[in-house]
């Protein structure tokens, strides 16, 4: 894991990711719901290829922070800056293309359809056939369909998922079904990819599996991550840098060493009667 190290915007990022510009920055992000603001001057930024992780109590805007960066919700005030330009305006879909994908708190795949199916689902940027040609299987609709294939695959065996391609989605256990989103995300071509709690019902050896999957993918595709979890061993043993949310206000940003040490995050996060470590071990 390298270093962090500041940049000019008073952020920190990994030391191999210095003199390229981050993929993600917020400035003064906040989302008000009637008279109830949720979120509120959020600003960070995430290196190119950094794992970076945003942490709170239940309730802290979590969701609320990933729902905005995807477009989910638009931003009462404040800015979003994927690879240097900017997220206004956009549907989820534009910015989805622009670089950006998730996966979500409840896994939400296409039951019914097949492994591969849902791999090919995330290809759909990729391909650029017309409907025309879709429907009549001319102009090159063929070659691209066996191209499609044939990246999915590749993409299922990243996660040695390959010999399922042809499972309905819905059978798969829980822990496969997890993996399988997140291959369908980066089916297509992120950026940065968010994971809203990865490890959430997983017991230990498949949490510990997810933590090598999470760094092959940012070694490998040379993207960043940014992930929402509450397992701490996780947090702190693969995020880089850490943002801790409350009330939807950030309320410290650090490493993982910095954040565990930090008395605001132990009192509103990690609790009052435990030292950080103790509680982290647990």
């Amino acid at each position: 894991m390298d270093r962090m190290v500041p940049v000019p915007s008073n952020a920190i990022v990994p030391e191999r990711d210095l003199g390229r510009p981050p993929i993600l920055e917020t400035h003064h992000l906040g989302i008000d719901f009637g008279g109830l603001t949720a979120v509120d001057e959020l600003s960070l930024t995430v290196g190119r290829t950094e794992i970076a992780g945003l942490i709170g109590p239940n309730g802290a805007g979590k969701t609320t922070v990933f729902n905005l960066l995807t477009n989910v919700y638009q931003p009462t005030r404040g800015a979003i800056m994927l690879d240097g330009k900017s997220t206004a305006k956009k549907t989820t879909a534009q910015v989805n293309r622009m670089g950006i994908a998730r996966t979500f708190q409840n896994i939400r795949l296409f039951s019914n359809m097949s492994v591969l199916d849902n791999v090919k689902v995330g290809l759909h940027n990729s391909i650029h056939q017309n409907l025309a040609a879709s429907v009549t299987h001319l102009f090159g609709y063929k070659k691209s369909e066996k191209k499609s294939r044939e990246e999915a695959l590749e993409l299922l065996s990243f996660f040695h998922m390959e010999d399922l391609a042809n499972k309905r989605a819905g059978s798969l256990p829980y822990g496969a079904q997890r993996r399988l989103e997140i291959v369908r995300a980066l089916a297509t071509h992120p950026g940065i990819i968010l994971l809203d709690e990865p490890a959430a019902g997983m017991n230990p050896s498949e949490t510990a599996e997810l933590m090598e999957n999470i760094r092959k993918i940012r070694d490998t595709f040379q993207i960043a991550v940014m992930l929402i979890e509450h397992d701490m061993n996780l947090v702190m043993n693969i995020c880089e840098g850490i943002c801790v949310l409350d009330h939807g206000k950030v309320i410290a940003k650090g490493t993982p060493e910095e954040i565990k040490s930090n008395p605001v995050v132990i009192e509103a996060y990690l609790g009052k009667k435990k030292g950080a470590d103790e509680e982290c071990s647990e």
